[in-house]
Formats: structure tokens, sequence, C-alpha cells
């Protein structure tokens, strides 16, 4: 695994961030300047990606681009995935993002300045693709295998993983390097601060983000990058990879209904699927990583989703977008590995800000506070525009 986030930028510094209920949540002067109506956001530095790339490869990769850069890098390493095994060996890229918003928006403002397409940069085709993502990590780091990035709102990431699943389960790819990013700058989130979707309390950034709070009323952008290197277990072995666990089911679905409102059947749908495909029953889970979005109706949508199979057994959930607000593209693979790490390390994150439900989220068990707990077993949701829905199971190995 690897990481990019405004928790940490590295895993130990994630680990402890999640340990400590450390909020990434900042204010920005500067997007209050620009005219936002929030100006929360999660706090995620910028690489130096100049010790690592040269200036030609450089101009190709926009703000995210560089993000999953450094988490790959990290992903790879700790995974023992050194050059000359990628070099030798057939090594896929499936990886989560949904937009390229500032450097599509540089390249035609240098276009509409100086009437000249020729003004854009010979960068600025793929900087402002979609793919630019997994364009940029295959030629950088090799990739021979699949190279496909997914594009499915905020279950992105979640996908990409999921897709990753399914090659290798079904025998067409041996070893993929999965995961998602999401552009941090403020031009990428203007219009959902536009349609009112962003907390507007301004006064406690850490406070925002409040998951399933009765006073919940609106998310915190973020963004940053997360990779994870999958591989089937005969794979693993045979090259003496460091094993951190197992993905046991992906389950998606689709709610075929409005654009953006969020509906319960379809989550649960998912949810239904995903155990259903690993043969999994409620009670062997032990974690829910909820969506969670600190949004009214998509919280209480998904507690009653979640509620449908869980409600009796009070399994723990928390949403960790409490601490690094909404990752977006990035979140499904990210949360996989905060909830990693939560589970190799003996304890759950409390869902921070979560003081009192109300009568549409008091249906299941969310934690309000740090819990040291051994699980060997969790679930992962991650739901987007469109009515796009993502849950994994993962076990501890």
């Amino acid at each position: 695994m690897g990481i990019w986030s405004c928790l940490g930028t590295t895993l130990d510094e994630v680990r402890d961030s999640l340990y400590a209920g450390r909020s990434g949540i900042v204010y920005s002067p500067e997007r209050k300047e620009a005219g936002f109506r929030s100006a929360l956001c999660a706090d995620i530095p910028r690489p130096d990606l100049k010790p690592f790339i040269p200036r030609g490869p450089r101009q190709f990769m926009p703000e995210e681009a560089g993000y999953a850069y450094m988490a790959t890098r990290q992903a790879l390493e700790n995974a023992r995935l050194d050059t000359d095994y990628i070099a030798s060996h057939e090594i896929g890229l499936i990886y989560g993002n949904d937009s390229v918003a500032e450097a599509t928006m540089r390249a035609l403002d240098k276009f509409r300045e100086y009437h000249d397409t020729a003004a854009c940069g010979s960068g600025a085709i793929f900087q402002s693709m979609n793919s630019t993502v997994t364009m940029n990590l295959a030629c950088l780091f090799r990739l021979r295998g699949i190279n496909l990035t997914a594009s499915a709102a905020c279950a992105s990431g979640s996908h990409a993983i999921g897709l990753s699943f399914l090659l290798i389960q079904n025998g067409l790819q041996d070893c993929i390097v999965c995961g998602g990013a999401q552009e941090a700058n403020m031009y990428s989130v203007a219009a959902f601060d536009g349609i009112q979707s962003f907390f507007l309390r301004e006064d406690a950034p850490a406070k925002a983000c409040r998951p399933f709070d009765r006073d919940r009323d609106g998310l915190v952008p973020g963004g940053g990058a997360a990779t994870l290197v999958v591989e089937s277990y005969e794979h693993a072995v045979k090259r003496g990879a460091p094993i951190l666990a197992e993905i046991i089911s992906w389950g998606f679905s689709g709610n075929g209904n409005h654009i953006s409102t969020p509906d319960i059947d379809g989550p649960a749908r998912s949810l239904e699927l995903c155990l259903q495909h690993g043969g999994i029953r409620p009670e062997e889970i032990g974690y829910i990583n909820a969506h969670a979005t600190s949004t009214r109706i998509g919280d209480a949508r998904e507690a009653q989703a979640i509620a449908r199979f869980f409600g009796s057994l009070q399994t723990p959930v928390t949403s960790t977008k409490s601490q690094t607000g909404h990752e977006m593209w990035m979140a499904g693979a990210s949360e996989i590995i905060y909830s990693t790490l939560m589970m190799k390390n003996g304890f759950i994150a409390g869902s921070l800000n979560f003081e009192r439900p109300d009568e549409d989220t008091a249906c299941i068990n969310v934690l309000p506070d740090r819990r040291e707990t051994h699980f060997d077993m969790f679930l992962s949701n991650s739901f987007g525009f469109g009515g796009t829905n993502s849950t994994l199971i993962i076990k501890n190995l």
C-alpha cells in the first residue's frame, strides 16, 4: 500500500493520525477570497517531483498524477516490486480518476488569451485527459499489463480495486497496481460549492465534517492518492511478497434513478451482493467503513441500507471522512488503506464529531471514539453521483 493524504504522506503517519483522531481539514483564505461559500478543505501537501522525475515527463502530469506517483512509489517499494521484476513481468494498472479541472482550465485560458492553440502547451492534452493518471503511471513505472482508468464518481477508487480483483480472480492478470487519485485545487470543486454541497459553518474546521450526526449539513472536499498492489495469492507467495490482507469479495450496483440524490435500495443491493459473492455472513464482519460524506440525505440512506443487514448485530460503523473530508475519486481506495491500517494495528478510529444521531441514522452503531479492538474482516462502501455503488470486503492475513 502507498498513500498521499491530508493525514500523512507515509503509512506510519496516516496510522498515527487515525489513532490520534487528528483532522486534516483547514480553513482556506484563498477559497474565501475567490468566492467560495465554504472555504473549508483538506490540507494536502504538494509533492516535489524533481528528485524523481525529469523535467520532460513532468510536463505531462497534472496535480493528481503527482499524488498518484508518490503513493505508487511507496506501494511498489512496500510490495517489493522493483524495476527488474517489473521489466520481466506483466504488471497491470487500474486507477480511479474522474476529473482534471485545473489543468484543462489553465490550458484553455492560455488559448483564449493568446488566440493560438499552440499556447496550450505540448503537455496539455496529456494533462487534461481523464486517463492522465494511468497514462503517466504506466510510462513512469514501465507497467505493461492492463492500462485502464475507472471513472465512476466517488466510487472510482473502489471500482478500480474491484476490477483488479475480478481480472486476477479470472486468471487474466497476476498482479495489478490499482487505486484512486483526486486533485485538491479549488477549481476542481467550485461547482460542488456552487450547488451548496459543502458545510458552511467555518469557525471550527476540525468539527465541520460530521458523518451520521444530527447536525451534519454538507461535505468537506479532500484529495490526494492511494495505491494498492493486488495480486493472486500464488503470485505473491512465489515472489516472496509481504501479504497484508485478502480481497474476499466485490459487490456493485446502480440506483438507476436520480443523478445526485441517492436511494436505499441501490446501496443495499451492493452490500447484499458483496456478502453473497464472498459467502460471508453479516456477523463475520468486524467493522464497516461507511461512505458517509456528512450530507443529510446520503448519510441517512446509507445508514438505512447498512441496517438491513447489520442493524441487529451492532457492528461498529465509522466514516474516516470525518478526519479527511471527502476524498472523492480517491476515497474508495484510501478508505481500504485506512481500514487495513486499523485492522493490522488493533483499533477502530472514532467517527469524529458524531455527537447525536437523528431518526434516520440511529439504526446503526456509529462509534464516536476510538476503540481498541481486534477484527479480522471489514466492509467498505463507496457510492457516487449517477447512482454508482461499490462494496468491498477485506480479510486480515
